[in-house]
């Protein structure tokens, strides 16, 4: 099983970056890995997702489960093929003053051990280019958390 965890101090609210990771159906915009993602069904707190991701010439396709846990934890969960196991958890810890720790913890395991090896050399490097790219989406779409927001001007 390949098992990787990224953590990073962003000066965002946990609830901005928490509705940034929760939005999977914007990840191929801003992620290179995403090629496609369609929620097909919400429920109260969890949405089922078809999604496709590409490991150079591989595309991945498989559906998964989203339990939203608001705004602490994401979790994505898949046992369907290509995976035997498939966890992705999105942690949102309030630091001391402003800001969040953002922490991304994946376990995956393919049913085939071809798809094991490719994904161990390409998956490794493909977590902390998702962390990368959640940071720069943030910077696009968040106020920080020191930042003051500003009043409209009066007319």
């Amino acid at each position: 099983m390949l098992s990787l965890r990224v953590e990073r101090w962003l000066p965002y609210c946990c609830e901005q970056l928490f509705d940034l990771a929760a939005d999977v159906e914007h990840y191929p915009e801003f992620l290179r890995w995403w090629i496609a993602a369609r929620i097909r069904r919400r429920e109260d707190s969890a949405y089922y997702t078809d999604q496709v991701l590409g490991l150079g010439p591989l595309r991945i396709r498989f559906g998964s489960k989203t339990v939203l846990h608001r705004p602490e934890r994401i979790d994505v969960t898949s046992d369907e093929p290509p995976f035997r196991q498939f966890r992705l958890a999105w942690i949102f810890e309030p630091e001391m003053g402003p800001g969040c720790k953002v922490s991304l913890v994946a376990e995956i395991n393919f049913r085939s051990r071809l798809l094991q090896r490719v994904a161990e050399h390409a998956l490794s490097g493909a977590i902390a280019g998702i962390i990368d790219a959640f940071e720069a989406r943030a910077r696009r779409l968040c106020v920080t958390v020191e930042q003051p927001i500003e009043s409209a001007p009066r007319r």
